[in-house]
């Protein structure tokens, strides 16, 4: 069936929960996995602010708090017997799902249904329904 699948995480109790179902589907079905996440992107966009020490700071703690994300799915999965691989880019959610999939030659996405994106995501739609739109592989959804 599947071969390769991407799991998108943003840290969500949702999300976890989806780690763990796809950590059981990827041990049961001998497949490999690639976890990724998106990390934010600085919310100010000031002409010559690419320097500014706001800048760094807030880039630094997001690549922080994403490779801690990461670094707990692989432990999760490590604990389960399951090796994964983990990527992260700075861009807009859904793209960078639809792009990592692409980029690592994965057949599905594996993601939660709601994310962390509150009352935005109700409003403007969640990033799995982007996904959803926008994706030309299966899209697995847990909720």
């Amino acid at each position: 069936m599947f071969k390769h699948i991407l799991l998108a995480t943003d840290g969500s109790e949702l999300s976890k929960m989806a780690m763990e179902a796809a950590i059981g589907f990827v041990k049961a079905g001998g497949v490999k996995l690639t976890v990724y996440t998106c990390m934010e992107e600085y919310p100010y966009m000031v002409t010559g602010d690419a320097g500014h020490p706001r800048r760094k700071v807030f880039e630094e703690h997001e690549a922080e708090r994403a490779s801690a994300l990461l670094a707990e799915v692989v432990a999760t999965a490590k604990a389960a017997g399951v090796t994964c691989e983990t990527d992260m880019t700075t861009t807009i959610p859904y793209r960078g799902i639809i792009d990592a999939a692409a980029r690592h030659g994965c057949d599905v996405i594996f993601m939660a249904s709601h994310g962390r994106r509150g009352l935005e995501g109700l409003l403007v739609g969640s990033e799995t329904q982007k996904v959803l739109t926008h994706c030309r592989i299966p899209v697995l959804v847990y909720r």
